[in-house]
């Protein structure tokens, strides 16, 4: 759900602030930027394709906004700077669902450009705290590829354990699935 501001344009809401993020619900607006990060090789060699376009971006974060904002009140969300406003990812919590179960994945990804610096963890951390203690999930996971050792490094921060491989998962191949209960 987003609010108005005076002039009627459609003002995305924050989710939760952060010592250096806000965490704030995805607006087709934000599409271009979401773009950019998604065209470059080296933050996507993880994550699979990233959109072919600014046009595909905002259509997938219109199916978002429609997918899970409105029916769950979460999802992915955009991670913005606090210190100047710019959008430098996403992170959130999504359904996957994995051997028949469905799960909650804790999702992050930053431009390149942001890694290193503890964002991601910072971020990971807020997300994973919302989905305890405000929607009150008992168990959260997150699917790595076993040669993103950051990525694996962030979800060890937050408290995952490493739980098992996937042989096969979706068009990423095999994964390794780390989770933490509540």
């Amino acid at each position: 759900m987003s609010q108005s501001d005076r002039s009627g344009k459609i003002k995305p809401m924050n989710v939760i602030e952060t010592e250096r993020l806000i965490l704030r619900q995805l607006t087709v607006a934000d599409a271009e930027d979401l773009y950019n990060i998604y065209s470059n090789p080296l933050t996507m060699q993880f994550m699979g394709k990233g959109s072919a376009s600014v046009e595909e971006t905002s259509g997938n974060i219109q199916k978002h906004i429609e997918n899970y904002y409105n029916l769950y009140g979460f999802g992915l969300w955009a991670a913005v700077l606090r210190e100047n406003n710019r959008l430098i990812g996403r992170c959130g919590l999504l359904y996957q669902e994995i051997d028949g179960t469905k799960d909650l994945e804790l999702a992050y990804l930053l431009d390149c450009q942001y890694w290193g610096k503890g964002l991601a963890t910072e971020a990971a951390q807020s997300i994973v705290r919302i989905g305890f203690d405000r929607y009150k999930f008992n168990r959260i996971i997150a699917v790595i590829n076993p040669q993103n050792t950051a990525s694996i490094r962030v979800a060890e921060k937050v408290g995952m354990n490493y739980e098992r491989e996937i042989p096969n998962f979706k068009d990423f191949g095999p994964v390794s699935l780390y989770a933490l209960n509540s």
